[in-house]
């Protein structure tokens, strides 16, 4: 067979750093081999209703042999009442059957189904922060919508009629065998050109369709970014090179989904070619056997109604395994996330202080090129601390290693002397907490959205909290009040009102250091202002690392940090700075200008 080849670039899945890993086929072996073992029972009372609805089908073609071996012997008394009521019982028998077959199987495929998005949001929650703010939404949201989609009909059909298809095969190839020996050799014959025809197919479709998904992922995210960024790209004018990038991009994912497609217009006239091979090769092994003598003609009738059975199981298998090539490719990016190591945390290890130090910190996006270099830092405890420089030197990178989401490539950040890297998540959440310029309302209640922050806060707490970012006047004024739907098909909340919900729930969470970066960049400035007053009270006496552009927020600071190309330049109180005549000094002239 002549192939063509495949389209011109890397037909491997994303690896790189930037994405989420594609889990290997050990990976993915070892997670059915779970979920088979968690549905072991369904799984098993779904091979034996099966079975027994193949048996059933069975009698048909052995009434029909007996029938025809009986003429053949010029029997006059056929008891043709007596097969017609045997076949009308098996036929009953094999209808309930294959009903339960049906059921039984889609249940389990749904069950599965439910496992396996279970698994995969939990282990997507469970992952460290820092993979998540490098891979992206692109790659995850791919994953969790177009996989996903993908893997329900596998799960729902492929898995069960799988199974149900193997064990046919099996229970019609054992009937063929002990009805008729010779006629097992037609299979045979038909066997080499279903197996060069398979094995053509499927040494090239696993890579095709890893690749098909793959560039469905990269067209997913390059939308994505561009609907996001939408105002930028106009004001930036980068319309036409976005629109390139997407086109091309589109262009990609075609032509692996073209050559997808013309991998199956080879492999289906190869099955269709194995049916009549095996029809013909039975009626002309057997026609062979039966002038020999070797075979009666009601054999012979069986075997080939046995073997004509054949083709459906046959194609069932071909057809699902097909379809399992696209679901095990999504699979293998769905049980990827299992794959990444956990933060190496230990339980063990609690902050003896509430003093966060950083000590020749040095932290790069990638291995070959640092963001910080040897940044040392010292903030006490009840500090406020402004983080103030251009766009781009490092700021929030900063920020983002004080509250604990990345760890440094070398040096260490501690709080209270114990390092943030060493301990678990959770654990650092209960002392530092990171608000930054996203948020995000979810599905549900006002109430909802607040206590997700304290579970335990009674509603008293819930509007206090709401009081303290100036959020209580407005939400008091809707309808249901704290029971109000807001998010998705519920009340539209503008971004504004959005940030004073995250806020709210940082006053709920009470963490004793706050990292903010640019956390209320969605307010108007004035508004912003008033609403940072109002936080100064609740925040008395905390912790406070604020990184943001407004330097009226640094002027209200006890200390502030100038970053500049990733290092501290200056550090000191704004009378100090200001004084020094440096790059602070430069910055609050051209604020005031």
């Amino acid at each position: 067979m002549i192939g063509v080849a495949p389209p011109a670039y890397d037909p491997a899945a994303p690896q790189s750093a930037t994405t989420l890993p594609v889990g290997t086929p050990a990976t993915v072996r070892d997670y059915v081999r779970e979920l088979l073992r968690r549905h072991r029972t369904a799984f098993a009372v779904l091979m034996a209703v099966n079975a027994t609805a193949v048996i059933a089908s069975m009698v048909g073609p052995q009434l029909l042999g007996g029938l025809v071996e009986d003429l053949a012997a010029g029997e006059r008394d056929l008891h043709i009442g007596r097969a017609v009521a045997l076949f009308a019982v098996a036929l009953a028998v094999q209808t309930a059957f294959v009903r339960m077959v049906r059921l039984r199987g889609a249940m389990l495929g749904e069950r599965m189904l439910a496992d396996l998005r279970e698994d995969f949001l939990v282990r997507s929650v469970g992952l460290p922060p820092s993979v998540l703010e490098r891979a992206g939404t692109g790659d995850l949201l791919s994953r969790i919508t177009t996989d996903i989609d993908r893997l329900a009909n596998a799960m729902r059909e492929a898995v069960p009629q799988l199974a149900i298809g193997v064990v046919w095969t099996v229970l019609l190839l054992g009937a063929l065998t002990v009805t008729a020996p010779p006629l097992g050799l037609a299979v045979l014959i038909a066997l080499p050109v279903l197996v060069i025809g398979c094995r053509w197919y499927f040494r090239r479709a696993p890579s095709a369709y890893r690749s098909e998904a793959a560039g469905y992922a990269a067209v997913a995210s390059s939308l994505t970014e561009t609907v996001d960024a939408g105002r930028t790209i106009e004001a930036q004018r980068l319309g036409d090179r976005r629109t390139a990038l997407s086109e091309r991009r589109i262009r990609e994912w075609t032509a692996w989904e073209r050559y997808t497609l013309w991998l199956r217009s080879v492999l289906f006239p190869v099955i269709n070619v194995t049916y009549s091979l095996i029809t013909g090769s039975v009626l002309m092994i057997g026609g062979a056997f039966v002038l020999h003598g070797s075979m009666t003609v009601g054999e012979l009738t069986t075997g080939a109604l046995l073997a004509q059975m054949l083709v459906e199981p046959v194609g069932l298998i071909l057809r699902w395994y097909d379809e399992l090539q696209v679901a095990q490719v999504s699979l293998a990016r769905l049980v990827g996330v299992r794959e990444i190591e956990p933060d190496s945390a230990d339980d063990t290890v609690a902050p003896g202080g509430r003093e966060v130090r950083a000590d020749e910190v040095r932290f790069g996006y990638r291995a070959d090129s640092d963001v910080l270099h040897g940044v040392t830092m010292r903030v006490r405890p009840g500090t406020r601390l402004a983080l103030v420089g251009p766009s781009g030197a490092g700021k929030s990178t900063l920020g983002r290693l004080l509250a604990g989401i990345y760890a440094p490539r070398t040096g260490t950040v501690t709080l209270g002397d114990a390092e943030l890297a060493r301990m678990p998540a959770e654990r650092v959440r209960e002392h530092v907490a990171l608000v930054n310029q996203e948020h995000h309302v979810f599905v549900g209640s006002l109430r909802d959205n607040l206590l997700l922050a304290r579970t335990s806060a009674r509603d008293t707490e819930l509007w206090a909290a709401l009081s303290a970012v100036d959020a209580d006047g407005w939400a008091r004024a809707l309808e249901d009040g704290l029971d109000t739907e807001v998010g998705s098909g519920g009340l539209a909340l503008t971004p504004a009102q959005a940030q004073q919900i995250a806020l709210a729930r940082l006053v709920l969470a009470d963490p004793h250091t706050l990292v903010l970066d640019e956390a209320t960049s969605l307010l108007d400035p004035r508004a912003a202002r008033h609403l940072e007053r109002s936080l100064g009270r609740v925040l008395e006496g905390r912790t406070v690392v604020a990184i943001a552009h407004r330097l009226h927020t640094a002027h209200d600071a006890d200390l502030i940090a100038v970053v500049e190309q990733g290092r501290i330049s200056e550090l000191g109180s704004h009378d100090e700075l200001v004084a020094a005549g440096g790059a602070y000094a430069a910055l609050w002239r051209s604020w005031h200008q």
